[in-house]
């Protein structure tokens, strides 16, 4: 049975904050699923909508009321059947009262959105609507996650990552931290081999065979690649 550590649940839990004031969360070029759905409160508020990720933490602190309601019931999820795929605006449908197109609403309606029919208490000198903003945009959405297994060959701890399969061998290791703080003073090999760390896993030679597993009726945790760390010297302590 495996004994090792794992970041597949809700990883980096406890190292990102609100992002209120000063983001004290690592910024990346893509997220996990995973990573995103830990960001699901009034005070910690992030979704997705066409592989995109957004940090709407400061809209909602911004505007409290009934208006930031669905966002704040939709934080760590994705909300991309929230929009048209062509305009990427939201929803619309035809209003059997006003015989009006509005924007289609199940959730309840949100903040920047219009009210349906005229109102003189809307004010619509907001700007940019937030799902066009992108100041609360912070990275993407990998399209496709992948575990690989991390044996540290001077302590033997096993560790399990959950890691984007865009990102390239060294965003990977910024993700290792979590378990190793210096593993800038490790050399990343596969089979012996060094791994470049400029390229990513497939681009590596670390096909993902989830597709064949999936095809064979294996689960994907029947086999997951490892990798091993070889330390080198503590080049990450100034």
């Amino acid at each position: 049975e495996y004994m090792g550590r794992s970041t597949a649940s809700c990883p980096f839990r406890n190292m990102v904050t609100s992002a209120t004031e000063e983001r004290s969360f690592a910024l990346r070029r893509y997220y996990t699923p995973a990573e995103v759905s830990c960001h699901n409160s009034g005070d910690d508020c992030w979704v997705s909508f066409f592989y995109r990720v957004y940090d709407l933490t400061p809209l909602v602190k911004a505007n409290r009321g009934p208006l930031v309601e669905p966002l704040i019931r939709a934080a760590g999820q994705d909300i991309t059947h929230w929009f048209n795929p062509k305009t990427q605006e939201p929803k619309t449908f035809i209003d059997p009262i006003t015989n009006l197109e509005a924007f289609y609403m199940p959730q309840g309606r949100f903040i920047h959105a219009p009210p349906r029919g005229p109102r003189t208490d809307w004010a619509n000198d907001f700007g940019t609507p937030w799902w066009k903003d992108s100041l609360y945009w912070i990275g993407n959405l990998s399209r496709k996650t992948r575990k690989i297994k991390v044996i540290n060959m001077l302590t033997h701890q096993e560790d399990i990552l959950e890691v984007c399969s865009e990102e390239t061998m060294l965003e990977i290791t910024s993700r290792y931290k979590v378990f190793n703080n210096h593993t800038e003073s490790y050399t990343w090999k596969r089979l012996g081999r060094p791994l470049d760390m400029n390229l990513t896993l497939e681009q590596n030679h670390i096909p993902d065979d989830s597709e064949e597993f999936e095809r064979l009726s294996i689960d994907d945790d029947e086999y997951i690649p490892a990798v091993h760390v070889y330390f080198n010297d503590d080049l990450s302590v100034a």
